[in-house]
C-alpha cells in the first residue's frame, strides 16, 4: 500500500511520479467535457426550471416505478441477494464524465475491488445530461473489467432527460407514454415549453456497449431508480434525490416502511445529509426529512452516504447515544469540488478533530491555485506550493498542519491574499458568513472540470467490508499517477459497530 496524502506530498501525487496505466483503457478519441460551454450547459437546464417553475420529478419517478411494478418488480422494491454474513461491497459517485479523470480512477478501483460482492454506484452516472448514447464511454467501457453487478442510484445530471437512459440501462425499462399536456398558460405550461426532452434511446448503440458488459456475473436489474438491497447482515437503501436534492411523498413514504426493522442499513443518497460544514437533512414532500428517519434508533441506521459532491468528507455525529458515520463519497471521476472552502468544522457535535477530508484541504488550495494561474495567465502570483498551501489553511483555520513537515513553509502576505481570494475557510468566527457566495463564484463559475487532464487529479472510491459485528469503510484515492495506481493509498479508515451493546435492539 503506498502512503496516503496524510503521510508524504508524493502520496498526495505531487511530484513528478510516473503516469499511470490509465490511459490504455480509453477511447481514441474522448470528448472534453467543459462546464463553461453553453452547449453543455443549455441542455442542462432543466434544474433551474425545475427551481423557477415547480420541480416535476416526483410525478415523473412515480410513473416509473408504477411501471417498473406492472411489468413484475417487487412491489417493496427490495432486492434479495445470497451475500454470507462476511463479505465487501463498493461505493463510487459521481463517476460519468468519460476524461481522464473517470479513467485514472479504474486501476486502482479494480484492484482494490477484488473479492466484492457488488457495487453502488452513487449520483450521476453521466454527464451532462445521462444520454443513453454516453452510457458505451461513460460506464460500460470504464467498468467492464469489474466481475461483478452495478447498482445505481440517480443524480441531477441522470435527471436531465427525464431519467431515460438510467431506467433503460439499470432497470431494463421502455420509454414511458407520452405525459398529459398540462394546462395552457400555467407554470407547468411555461416549464414544458423550454423543457429539455432527449431523444429516443438508440436501442442498436446501447445493445453495442452493454456487450462491454455482457458476462452473467455483471448482471442486475434493479426494481427502480430507488431500491433497498439485503445483503449479508445488512440493508443497503439507495433513495433519488431527483433534480433538486429533494424526496417525493411516495418515496418518503416507501423509505419509511423498508427502514423499519432492527436489521442495521446504510443509506446511499444522492445528495449528502452532512457536506461542508452544514446539516442539509433532505427534506420529504408533505413533511419531515431523510434525516429523521436516519436518526429514529429503531431504524437501525449506521451510516448515510451520498454523492453529489465531488470529494470525500466523513462526520461522525452522536445520536441517541450511538454514532452514525455521515459520509460524502462523490469523487469518483467527475471535476474536484474544493475542500479548502470548508471552514473550521463544527456542526451537530463534529469538531475538526473527528472530520475527515480527501483532497486535504492544503492539497485543494494548491490545486486551484495551479488552475487559477494557468487559466488567468498569473502563475507566478496565483500559484501556491503544497507545502504554503498546507501552512496558510493551518493559519487560518487556527489547526495544525494536517501533513507532517520537518520545515513548515514561510506564509507571506502573497500566500495569504491568494488563499482569500480563492475562498479558503476560516474559523467560524472569522467571516464564515461569506463562505457560501465564494465557494459558488470560485468552484462552479470556474470549476476545473474542462482543465484537469494530468495527475494528481484527486479522486476516490470506498470499499465496505461486512461481517456480523461490524463494517470496516475505507476511503481510497486515485491520482492518476503510477504508484498511487499500484498500491491504491487509504485515506481514511474507520470501523462502524453493528451491534452496540449499549443501545437495546428495538422489540
Amino acid at each position: 500500500m503506498s502512503d496516503s496524502s496524510r503521510n508524504t506530498a508524493a502520496g498526495a501525487g505531487w511530484g513528478t511520479g510516473e503516469r499511470g496505466s490509465y490511459k490504455s483503457l480509453m477511447p481514441e478519441r474522448v470528448e472534453k467535457l467543459s462546464w463553461l460551454n453553453p452547449r453543455t450547459l443549455w441542455p442542462a437546464r432543466n434544474g433551474v426550471l425545475a427551481s423557477w417553475f415547480g420541480d416535476p420529478t416526483g410525478h415523473t419517478r412515480d410513473r416509473w416505478v408504477a411501471q417498473r411494478r406492472a411489468d413484475g418488480a417487487p412491489a417493496d422494491l427490495v432486492i434479495g441477494r445470497d451475500d454470507p454474513d462476511r463479505f465487501s461491497f463498493m461505493v463510487i459517485g459521481d463517476t460519468g464524465e468519460g476524461d481522464e479523470p473517470q479513467y485514472a480512477v479504474v486501476p486502482g478501483f479494480l484492484r482494490a475491488s477484488q473479492d466484492t460482492r457488488f457495487t453502488v454506484l452513487a449520483s450521476d452516472v453521466i454527464y451532462p445530461v445521462g444520454s443513453s448514447d454516453d452510457y458505451g464511454t461513460k460506464f460500460f467501457r470504464p467498468y467492464r473489467d469489474y466481475q461483478a453487478p452495478i447498482y445505481a442510484i440517480p443524480g441531477n445530471h441522470d435527471w436531465y432527460e427525464d431519467l431515460q437512459g438510467f431506467m433503460r440501462v439499470f432497470c431494463d425499462a421502455p420509454a414511458l407514454a407520452a405525459a398529459e399536456r398540462p394546462r395552457p398558460f400555467t407554470r407547468a405550461w411555461l416549464r414544458s415549453l423550454l423543457w429539455h426532452r432527449g431523444k429516443p434511446v438508440d436501442e442498436q448503440r446501447l445493445a453495442g456497449a452493454r456487450r462491454m458488459r455482457a458476462a452473467e456475473a455483471q448482471q442486475a436489474v434493479q426494481p427502480g431508480p430507488y431500491w433497498a438491497v439485503d445483503a449479508g447482515p445488512v440493508r443497503i437503501i439507495g433513495i433519488d434525490t431527483g433534480l433538486l436534492g429533494t424526496v417525493d411523498a411516495e418515496q418518503g413514504r416507501w423509505l419509511r416502511e423498508v427502514s423499519r426493522g432492527d436489521r442495521p442499513k446504510i443509506l446511499v443518497t444522492g445528495s449528502p445529509l452532512y457536506v461542508d460544514g452544514e446539516h442539509h437533512p433532505c427534506p420529504i414532500e408533505g413533511g419531515g426529512t431523510v434525516d429523521d428517519i436516519v436518526r429514529d434508533p429503531a431504524h437501525r441506521f449506521v451510516a448515510a452516504i451520498g454523492g453529489d459532491i465531488h470529494n470525500y468528507q466523513r462526520y461522525p455525529v452522536r445520536v441517541a447515544g450511538r454514532t452514525i458515520q455521515y459520509v460524502v463519497s462523490g469523487g469518483g471521476g467527475a471535476f474536484m469540488h474544493a475542500t479548502h472552502t470548508i471552514p473550521r468544522v463544527s456542526v451537530a457535535g463534529v469538531t475538526e478533530d473527528e472530520f475527515r477530508c480527501y483532497p486535504l484541504r492544503g492539497d485543494s488550495l494548491a490545486f486551484y491555485s495551479g488552475l487559477y494561474g494557468r487559466r488567468l495567465r498569473l502563475r507566478r502570483f496565483f500559484t501556491l506550493t503544497e507545502a504554503e498551501a498546507t501552512a496558510v489553511i493551518a493559519e487560518r483555520l487556527g489547526i495544525g498542519p494536517t501533513r507532517r513537515r520537518q520545515d513548515p513553509a514561510r506564509v507571506t502576505r502573497r500566500v495569504r491574499l491568494v488563499a482569500a481570494l480563492l475562498g479558503t475557510g476560516r474559523r467560524p468566527d472569522k467571516g464564515a458568513r461569506f463562505r457560501l457566495p465564494v465557494r459558488k463564484a470560485y468552484t462552479q463559475l470556474f470549476s476545473p472540470g474542462s482543465a484537469t487532464y494530468s495527475p494528481p487529479f484527486f479522486k476516490s472510491f470506498l470499499r465496505l467490508d461486512v461481517t456480523p459485528d461490524a463494517v470496516r469503510l475505507r476511503c481510497f484515492s486515485a491520482t492518476g499517477n503510477l504508484e498511487q495506481e499500484l498500491a491504491p493509498p487509504v485515506e481514511d479508515e474507520v470501523t462502524i459497530p453493528l451491534q452496540p451493546a449499549s443501545i437495546p435492539l428495538p422489540e
